[in-house]
């Protein structure tokens, strides 16, 4: 078998193709949103590396599967071909988040100011995530001025940062770092 090439350059003068053939420029919001998802990918594998909790790891490994998935699909130009069955997001992957982000919250002290990231080093990092996670949404809204994007998509988008921001807290407790509130006095 004949390995590819990394390089095709087809890209060379600025323009890639979407799935299904369509030529369009790499400042294209499309790109910009499927991008930001593949960034926020790179982030959960380094996130990953620094989890103890084997279940989290596994949870967002499974998370990084769905992301491609979410790629695919806003990289499928669905004018010119049917999206694969991996590119769509069911109800059940948003309801697996929210049941990820219960058992995640279970146990965890109340909170009434706004959390600052910090503690333990996997716990600031699952803020960078949600925060990239938080972009990748922007990203993907902005195309609904002028493309169908699906709702459970963009539920399980708005879920992922929700359980990043819950997970960074059981890190916290689970590793017996304290939250760092913000001080609205800013004293």
């Amino acid at each position: 078998m004949k390995k590819s090439l990394v390089y095709t350059k087809t890209g060379d003068k600025g323009r890639t193709g979407l799935i299904g053939g369509t030529r369009v420029l790499k400042t294209d919001a499309r790109l910009e949103a499927y991008g930001t998802v593949d960034e926020l990918n790179a982030h959960l594998g380094v996130l990953i590396t620094y989890l103890t909790e084997e279940g989290d790891a596994e949870f967002l490994r499974v998370v990084q599967d769905k992301l491609f998935g979410v790629g695919s699909y806003l990289a499928t130009d669905q004018e010119k071909t049917d999206l694969h069955a991996v590119s769509i997001i069911k109800p059940e992957d948003v309801e697996k988040i929210e049941l990820a982000i219960d058992e995640a919250d279970n146990g965890l002290p109340a909170i009434n100011n706004f959390v600052l990231p910090g503690g333990a080093r996997a716990s600031a990092f699952c803020h960078v995530c949600r925060t990239v996670c938080r972009r990748a949404e922007r990203r993907i809204l902005a195309l609904t001025d002028h493309l169908t994007i699906d709702q459970n998509l963009l539920a399980y988008i708005n879920r992922l940062s929700d359980y990043l921001f819950v997970l960074s807290r059981r890190i916290n407790f689970l590793e017996k770092k304290d939250e760092i509130f913000w001080n609205n006095r800013c004293k």
